[in-house]
């Protein structure tokens, strides 16, 4: 890193020469010597830059005020005695600006090039700077109690509420969220995804029996009595088949019948089979407790129980489900489903009107609203956050505070002096101002009362 000399002689080996001659250390290289181009600067560090260059002319033109003044005294005190007291003045001035110039300066680089002991410290103790300043801040800013009390003070679930409430708070997390998804989705890689649903459907879906669920299933079912209404539902639509075709019953009788059988008699016995099937169709739709409904009741309980311990029929339920779920229809159902839920998803985040879009946004509203009025839920949702952020600080706090050593370690010397000096560099400007000043009074009072003591 180029530092130009005319910039940097303030604070460099000797006391400025002049006025225009102060400035920071450059961020970037000269054009030419004696005009240097400061770059990579934003905004806000060229206004401290310029600052800086500021007080460092006040503060030059102080002392450079102060040494015109002790000559010019000096000078003539013979002939007018009272500039005895200027000249002391003058000459506190010089020596308490010239000693906090000194003091300044030794904290960025050797004063006058001079390897004067306990000078340049920030470029030489960076690094056990950077450690200790990471020591307090990891000491004093990141301990679980000041973090949760700092966030209990912020109340941040009823901010977060009256945010998520209020306009564009519901629209400002669909928008990301949709941003999210998108995202999302580009990353997937559609055949892990598919990968990872079969794998999901064979493990909870495929890979258990299915007899003793189901069984134990059909057992409360049939328990409870729920299958009844499919069991009148069937027996309804038997006897309306059976109302509505007394002819096909009767050409069933006809066709089985010898043909050396007259056709009347085949008439007569068809009528007698439809009417008793009809008699007894119509006698199981009225009569809740026939025995035909009774034996339908027993048939499911034990299958239920044989679904559950017989292991033939669990085998043969195994069976069915091998016949339904084969490798091919397992995969072709982890397909469709991806393809249903990311087609669905991305049309509805592409869509601000669409039916999930609004129904996100009003559960964001109304989850906003209530951590803002129900007091239970915002506090849970506070000491949650508290508690996660207490953790994270417990757990990290090393790692955190780390970075602030790690990245000083990583800087240059000269550059860190150089950015420290930009931040705060000013202020120590006045440092030079006040020790002239104070150096003044200091002189005038020492030499006032020596002159009153001795004469």
């Amino acid at each position: 890193m180029q530092v130009n000399s005319e910039q940097t002689s303030v604070a460099a080996d000797a006391p400025p020469a002049g006025p225009g001659t102060a400035g920071p250390p450059p961020v970037g290289p000269s054009t030419a010597a004696g005009a240097a181009v400061v770059v990579g600067l934003s905004a806000g560090d060229a206004e401290k830059a310029a600052a800086l260059r500021k007080m460092k002319t006040v503060a030059l033109a102080l002392l450079v005020g102060m040494a015109v003044v002790f000559t010019l005294a000096y000078a003539f005190q013979k002939e007018y005695p009272w500039l005895e007291y200027v000249r002391a003045a003058a000459e506190g001035g010089m020596v308490g600006a010239l000693a906090d110039w000194f003091a300044v300066t030794a904290l960025f680089k050797y004063p006058m090039g001079l390897k004067i002991p306990h000078t340049a410290i920030i470029p030489r103790r960076k690094d056990q700077i950077g450690a200790s300043l990471s020591d307090f801040v990891e000491t004093n800013f990141l301990s679980e109690q000041v973090v949760q009390e700092k966030l209990a003070s912020i109340d941040i679930a009823r901010k977060a509420g009256t945010w998520l409430s209020g306009p564009g708070g519901a629209e400002r997390v669909a928008k990301e969220g949709a941003v999210l998804i998108r995202g999302a989705f580009t990353v997937l890689n559609d055949d892990d995804v598919q990968a990872v649903i079969e794998g999901m459907v064979r493990k909870h879906l495929l890979t258990p029996p299915w007899g003793p669920p189901v069984g134990r299933m059909a057992e409360r079912i049939f328990a409870d009595g729920h299958h009844h209404k499919l069991v009148d539902l069937l027996v309804d639509r038997t006897a309306d088949w059976v109302d509505a075709n007394h002819a096909a019953v009767n050409r069933l009788v006809s066709d089985r019948s010898p043909l050396w059988v007259p056709s009347f008699v085949d008439d007569l016995v068809g009528d007698k089979v439809y009417l008793e099937l009809a008699k007894f169709v119509h006698a199981v739709q009225q009569d809740q407790d026939h025995q035909v409904r009774r034996a339908i009741d027993t048939y499911l309980a034990e299958l239920a129980k044989d679904l559950q311990h017989d292991p033939v029929m669990i085998e043969r339920a195994e069976g069915i489900k091998a016949q339904i779920l084969g490798d091919p229809e397992v995969r072709e159902l982890a397909s469709r489903t991806w393809g249903t839920i990311k087609n669905a998803l991305l049309g509805a985040v592409e869509d601000p009107d669409s039916e999930l879009t609004q129904r996100f946004k009003s559960a964001v509203r109304d989850f906003g609203s209530r951590l803002v009025n129900d007091d239970e839920l915002a506090g849970k949702v506070n000491a949650w956050i508290g508690d996660a952020a207490g953790y994270l600080v417990t757990t990290y706090r090393s790692d955190i505070a780390g970075v602030i050593s790690d990245t000083v370690a990583r800087w240059d010397a000269e550059e860190t002096s150089q950015k420290i000096e930009l931040q705060v560099g000013k202020d120590l400007q006045y440092i030079r101002i006040n020790g002239t000043v104070v150096g003044a009074l200091a002189g005038l009072v020492i030499f006032t009362v020596a002159h009153l003591l001795f004469g």
